[in-house]
């Protein structure tokens, strides 16, 4: 993806606060490491309090924004993991595969450190139904474009389950797609500075537009009121790990 963290970082860590249900998830299938390698690790949510963290990040900006000052920070790739084969219990990479420039050699560098499992949240470019694509259908080229198949995953980790991330309708997390039953947030330019799809895309502002249009008149509740009453939804989130 054609965006630096360095550039849109900033703040990054107040708008993207873990949340604790998929926080859960994540830990639970990194079971019981000692050792855990967090790549493309960002600001640092998500990452277990307990084991000992290696974070590895490309940008500086998201570094000076650590959570956790106590793990290990490298700044790098995930093409060229700097570590030992096996080094690591387990590995983890959160909602970070889209921006790494060969994913093949990533995912397989994380293979090759971890003698463990690995576990990488990510989203399934074959999902369809959120309703911002209504009004931004750029997000759907965006999608098949920088995320990888599902497929990909077992033919660089090996055998692996994928399971669904439900997005609670208070999701703490402020990535894409949490704000499916809060539209009002999508016209919020300090929301959407966290989201490196809008910085991606760029101009909005039609899709935008129609959106505050269809909220003003009561069309976009009207349209969408199924979701008003609902807690989660899958909205394409999958949990990716190595059994």
């Amino acid at each position: 993806m054609d965006t630096s963290y360095d550039v849109i970082g900033v703040n990054y860590s107040d708008l993207r606060e873990p949340d604790p249900r998929i926080e859960q998830a994540i830990h639970q299938a990194l079971g019981p490491a000692e050792t855990v390698l967090n790549v493309g690790a960002g600001a640092g949510s998500y990452e277990p309090a307990g084991p000992r963290v290696t974070a590895l990040e490309p940008s500086a900006e998201m570094i000076g924004q650590r959570r956790t000052p106590a793990a290990e920070v490298i700044q790098g790739h995930a093409e060229d993991l700097p570590f030992d084969d096996n080094a690591f219990d387990a590995a983890m990479a959160v909602l970070t595969i889209h921006h790494w420039a060969d994913q093949a050699k990533g995912l397989r560098e994380m293979r090759r450190v971890t003698r463990g499992p690995v576990v990488i949240l990510t989203y399934d470019p074959a999902f369809r139904g959120f309703w911002l694509e209504d009004y931004i259908p750029e997000l759907t080229a965006l999608d098949d474009e920088k995320m990888p198949p599902l497929t990909l995953y077992g033919e660089c980790l090996g055998s692996v389950e994928v399971s669904v991330v439900p997005v609670p309708h208070d999701c703490q997390d402020g990535f894409l797609y949490a704000y499916w039953r809060r539209p009002r947030a999508y016209l919020d330019p300090r929301i959407r500075a966290a989201m490196s799809s809008f910085w991606a895309i760029g101009d909005v502002s039609a899709g935008l537009g129609r959106l505050a249009d269809d909220l003003a008149s009561g069309i976009w509740e009207q349209r969408y009121a199924e979701l008003l009453d609902l807690e989660e939804r899958d909205l394409g989130y999958r949990l990716v790990a190595t059994v």
